[in-house]
């Protein structure tokens, strides 16, 4: 980093430009003075015979040069005798006779300044221009500088954030403070034989923390903390990358003790021999010199490697191992508490109205992760402000989060009468079923307001707890669930539609998941077929049928579609039963658009649900 104060280099930068601009003007001007006539050149015997005839206007005598213009406006130059010549007497005498003005210059005054400035100047300024790049370039901030490392120094100045800002991973917390406690105090390790890990991989999906947690650390420390992007080593030239790892390393080292932060590492830790460059790849040349400066023949003493990224699968095993990152931490999502203390940071700085309760906000948000909480939050503030209101309500958050799961509400969308019947049976038969089977979660809200691309209506269930296993039963339901929207409109209209198509793409996937990879079906029995998938430049799929024989694909394929049938016939029985159910909620979510699970469940109380088998 450049130590000079900003004010320095501004003052520095003006100065260059206004050099450059003076030089310019000069250019200029000297330009459009040779675009003028040349001066006619006459000889001393002319020259004095239009003296004689009054052709003369004005001259100007310097040293034996005689200049000057005629009457006629032409310029031109004589040569007159030298200097101490007494026929300069007589020339003069006859110029002021003849009432011609006459005016003496030294000779060779402004002739050394004009040539100072035209040569001299410029090729000073070039001089000057060119020591400037020298000293650039060896300071690592030149043009040519391609090899310096971009990481960038961060401190308490630099990140107001601290572990304080940090909620929902505790767990993490604990982890990465350690690295901060042992950098504050390593006699207290130190004396009990313990090593500080040299490299910590915090691995975890998108949005749940790793580089907050990284600026946490960046305030929270008393060291240097340097911060880099995986991008940022790649660049067009080879060998610009390992260049870079090394100057980054040689810093960092000179810096000890400090911690190095590597955003997104699998943009230059991924596999080798993976790429279409084979061993020769740009790439993979960054990643050789990453691991040996990171665990190579000399040590990195003081120098801990702090690195984030959301796809471990890619990365190198060798970059993995223990050495070069020995601890490994999973940000996960967040639970229940993590969220909603997730959403007590993210609403602190706001008013919020008495009935907002966040306890229960947290509750409709299974599988948010933090930047997810912060849009939502984000999104009934800016509703509440567009309303003009003081403070931000329960709705707000309710209309915040169906923009969230579901998009923006399409209000100039025109649906006619018959489109809408369609809809409002399709969405009552998701949210009957839904509140007559035992093993679903429970609906939270119907809607047939367009919202997003192409979502005409929604049923939105959401579980009162998080869920890490499912059992066969719930899965079931959860396809018996997904069908009735198909099955409802089949039975009141007589025919299909295109409104199913979302439906039938998840159930199928829920379905082959639960024989392929879950291993719940009857006739293949406790088995994965699941493909590994470790090919990361080909589709994902979750069986090939190069891998197994037709029978056996001819098996998949028919539990499958058994799984399928049971659910669709499952759905039709039900709603079959209940039809005068799904007519009165159809007809209401008609008149009302929107429904909630409170308001579902005083319409179908005179229903039973179907008792839990």
């Amino acid at each position: 980093m450049n130590g000079k104060p900003p004010a320095q280099r501004n003052l520095r930068t003006i100065a260059i430009m206004l050099v450059v601009l003076v030089f310019g003007l000069i250019l200029v001007q000297q330009f459009w003075t040779g675009m003028g006539p040349a001066p006619e050149q006459l000889s001393y015997s002319t020259f004095r015979q239009k003296v004689s005839d009054g052709d003369v206007e004005y001259v100007v005598i310097r040293g034996s040069s005689i200049s000057g213009e005629l009457v006629t406006g032409v310029q031109f130059e004589a040569q007159g005798p030298p200097e101490d010549s007494p026929v300069w007497s007589e020339l003069v005498a006859k110029l002021e006779e003849r009432g011609v003005a006459v005016e003496f210059e030294p000779a060779g005054e402004g002739a050394w300044m004009l040539t100072a400035l035209i040569w001299i100047l410029p090729v000073g300024i070039l001089i000057a221009l060119w020591v400037y790049m020298m000293r650039r370039m060896q300071q690592g901030g030149g043009a040519l500088s391609f090899g310096q490392s971009r990481a960038k120094l961060a401190n308490k100045e630099f990140t107001k954030v601290s572990f304080k800002d940090v909620a929902g991973i505790n767990e993490v917390i604990d982890e990465t403070q350690e690295i901060v406690e042992y950098l504050r105090d390593p006699n207290r390790f130190v004396r009990l034989g313990a090593q500080i890990p040299k490299g910590v991989l915090l691995v975890g999906p998108p949005g749940t923390g790793k580089t907050l947690i990284a600026r946490a650390i960046a305030g929270e420390a008393s060291v240097p903390f340097f911060t880099i992007s995986g991008s940022d080593f790649v660049e067009m030239f080879v060998g610009v990358g390992a260049a870079r790892v090394r100057d980054m390393f040689q810093k960092a080292k000179a810096s000890a003790p400090c911690i190095l932060f590597i955003d997104e590492i699998d943009a230059v830790g991924r596999k080798r021999g993976a790429g279409l460059g084979g061993g020769h790849d740009e790439r993979e040349q960054t990643l050789n010199q990453l691991l040996g400066e990171m665990d190579g023949f000399e040590h990195n003493t003081g120098v801990i490697v702090l690195a984030a990224t959301n796809r471990p699968d890619v990365l190198d095993p060798a970059l993995l191992r223990p050495g070069r990152f020995d601890r490994k931490i999973v940000v996960p999502r967040p639970d229940i508490n993590g969220r909603e203390q997730i959403l007590n940071i993210h609403c602190r700085n706001k008013k919020l109205a008495g009935n907002v309760d966040l306890s229960r906000l947290a509750r409709r948000t299974p599988g948010f992760v933090g930047a997810d909480i912060e849009n939502l939050c984000n999104e009934a503030a800016l509703l509440a402000a567009r309303a003009r209101k003081e403070t931000i309500e329960t709705s707000d958050f309710e209309e915040a989060l169906d923009r969230v799961l579901t998009g923006l509400r399409r209000r100039g969308m025109f649906i006619t009468e018959r489109e809408k019947q369609h809809i409002a049976y399709h969405e009552a038969g998701h949210a009957l079923l839904g509140w007559l089977l035992p093993n679903t979660d429970p609906v939270h809200k119907i809607s047939i307001v367009p919202r997003g691309d192409g979502v005409l209506g929604f049923t939105l269930q959401l579980p009162e707890e998080d869920r890490y296993i499912m059992a066969r039963d719930e899965l079931v339901d959860r396809l018996t669930a997904l069908l009735g929207g198909r099955v409802a409109e089949e039975m009141v209209f007589e025919t299909r539609t295109t409104g199913a198509q979302d439906d039938l793409k998840q159930a199928t996937q829920l379905a082959k998941r639960m024989v392929v990879e879950y291993g719940m079906s009857d006739g293949l029995g406790p088995m994965s077929l699941a493909q590994e998938r470790t090919n990361v430049f080909l589709g994902e799929e979750l069986v090939r049928s190069d891998e197994h024989s037709e029978e056996l694909s001819a098996t998949v394929d028919k539990e499958v579609r058994k799984l399928l049938d049971q659910s669709y016939s499952t759905a039709k029985e039900l709603l079959t039963r209940h039809r005068a159910g799904l007519n009165r909620l159809a007809e209401e979510l008609s008149r009302r658009e929107t429904i909630d699970g409170r308001e579902l469940d005083e319409l179908l109380k005179d229903f039973s649900p179907e008792p839990t088998a």
